[in-house]
């Protein structure tokens, strides 16, 4: 099945510029927040046909033609006849249907394996929507064809681009489109130099399992496997949990978890707050590591249910229609394993202070689940200038923070260059080490006790307690002032309908 290219090692640099390349053709022929619809599948369906070849050939010079027939149906990835990037890339019309064709045959030959109440692995669905392939007027036999010829110029196989340069690429590519797409970015991906620091504060460990509830792309999944790779760790005893509502995301986790070495996982596209995917019976499955980048503050979900929740979850009470972040925040902790659970959980500043949700912070504190607050800088996130903060909570606290929370005010630990902001390896460093240190740090990091937190009428704001010397006393959050401004104005729409319909009645 091989096309006899010669190998040539590709450099990250070079693989960067191949793909960002290949994504370019596709400039003026969709919108930029649709790329990823097809130079991810493209690109999965390239590497996984060379890295197939390489196996297969490996197994001729081995035992023969006949042997390694035989040999490749137990691989990982298997590629029927009539399947791989060569007979598509023969085709010169329909060029669209015939790649789908592939597509589906790839799926359907890899089903997932159910092993310990869960699925793992599998192709099915991974290649993501295909209509948009077989439109002639969005895409057509001329790009196409365009992007198959590009990624045929070079070989993607083990030997020319190892797991962990591939992966490096594949990630370059997401904070790419993320770029490029605007405000669309925001469901796939998070600022991977935060993600590194809230690996960093759960320090994973060899056998644990891991999950994500909104995992996007899979980035933070990812890099808690990099951790321990990088210590020089097992990672491959780790399983890996995650579950992404939107279906190509979806797909783009498990393309990417794939593309990064990582068979053992199981990524389920549905909706986390009104269908978790991994139960244990009747209750919520649960897990060492729970970390996640929830969606802000959205409005648009079925509160009633989650006031009935059947898994328990409303533990703390149920949050206002308007937040759901609560939501999702009780969803981790019932998902932490109630001896080794730990979680991190990036999220807007206003759940620490809002009022309409006092009461679940305030029996939320009482728990003492929470070990940590930091408040991050400005624009660690895309086309948002406003600031966030990570919420560390464990089952079981170590003696010395029961009933205390740590609060690191690390609003200055930031670089901006070229338009983009990112922790430094210096600042995640330092937010690491406060972290762990039990010293207080004097305009930096304070050890607070919850009865301090109690007359400060449960307010977890990070300035309350952590004040920098030239910080404004007054933090405004500009999600919550839009919202805020928003309730205002439809309540005064409300009473002045009230009150033009009361006038007409009296004939005013």
């Amino acid at each position: 099945m091989s096309d006899n290219q010669h190998i040539t090692t590709l450099t990250l640099e070079e693989l960067k510029t191949f793909l960002w390349g290949a994504a370019v053709r596709l400039r003026g022929q969709i919108d930029a927040a649709g790329y990823k619809e097809y130079i991810f599948p493209l690109l999965f369906f390239k590497r996984i046909s060379d890295v197939y070849d390489e196996q297969f050939n490996a197994f001729v010079q081995e035992g023969g033609e006949e042997y390694a027939r035989e040999q490749a149906q137990d691989l990982a990835i298997r590629i029927p006849d009539g399947a791989h990037w060569n007979d598509v890339r023969q085709v010169t019309e329909n060029v669209g249907r015939r790649l789908v064709e592939a597509f589906i045959a790839i799926e359907q030959a890899n089903p997932a394996v159910e092993s310990d109440g869960r699925r793992i692995g599998g192709l099915e669905g991974i290649f993501g929507p295909k209509d948009g392939w077989t439109n002639k007027a969005k895409m057509p036999d001329h790009i196409i064809t365009s992007l198959i010829e590009d990624f045929s110029k070079h070989n993607l196989s083990l030997a020319a681009c190892p797991a962990d340069e591939m992966g490096q690429a594949y990630e370059y590519l997401v904070g790419k489109f993320a770029d490029d797409a605007g405000n669309t970015a925001q469901e796939f991906y998070t600022n991977r130099t935060v993600v590194t620091l809230m690996a960093e504060i759960l320090n994973p460990r060899p056998n644990e399992s891991i999950y994500d509830p909104t995992c996007g792309s899979g980035g933070m999944l990812i890099k808690c496997l990099t951790y321990l790779k990088d210590k020089g760790e097992e990672w491959q005893g780790v399983h890996v949990f995650g579950q992404e509502i939107n279906g190509l995301t979806s797909s783009i986790a498990r393309m990417n978890l794939y593309l990064n070495g990582i068979e053992d996982f199981s990524i389920v596209c549905a909706d986390t707050l009104a269908h978790p995917a991994f139960l244990d019976g009747s209750r919520l499955r649960q897990f060492d590591i729970v970390l996640a980048n929830p969606p802000y503050s959205i409005k648009q979900w079925d509160r009633d249910a989650f006031a009935h929740d059947k898994w328990g979850r409303n533990f703390l009470g149920t949050p206002p229609q308007g937040r759901a972040d609560y939501a999702f925040i009780q969803h981790i902790l019932a998902s932490m394993n109630p001896e080794t659970g730990r979680c991190a959980v990036l999220l807007p500043h206003g759940i620490l202070f809002r009022k309409e949700e006092r009461e679940i912070r305030k029996n939320l504190i009482e728990k003492d689940l929470i070990e940590a607050v930091i408040g991050l800088g400005p624009n660690l996130f895309y086309n948002a200038p406003m600031e966030a903060c990570v919420l560390v909570c464990r089952s079981r606290k170590p003696q010395e923070l029961k009933n205390r929370i740590i609060f690191i005010n690390a609003v200055k630990e930031v670089t901006r260059k070229n338009a983009e902001s990112y922790l430094e390896p210096a600042h995640i460093e330092k937010i690491v080490n406060a972290y762990t240190n039990k010293l207080d740090d004097i305009n930096f990091k304070k050890l607070v006790s919850v009865t301090e937190i109690a007359d400060n009428d449960y307010d977890l704001s990070i300035q309350k307690y952590v004040f920098l010397k030239d910080q404004e006393t007054l933090h405004i959050d500009t999600e919550d002032a839009v919202s805020d401004w928003e309730q205002v104005r439809d309540a005064y729409s409300k009473e002045m309908t009230q009150l033009i319909k009361l006038l007409s009645e009296y004939g005013a």
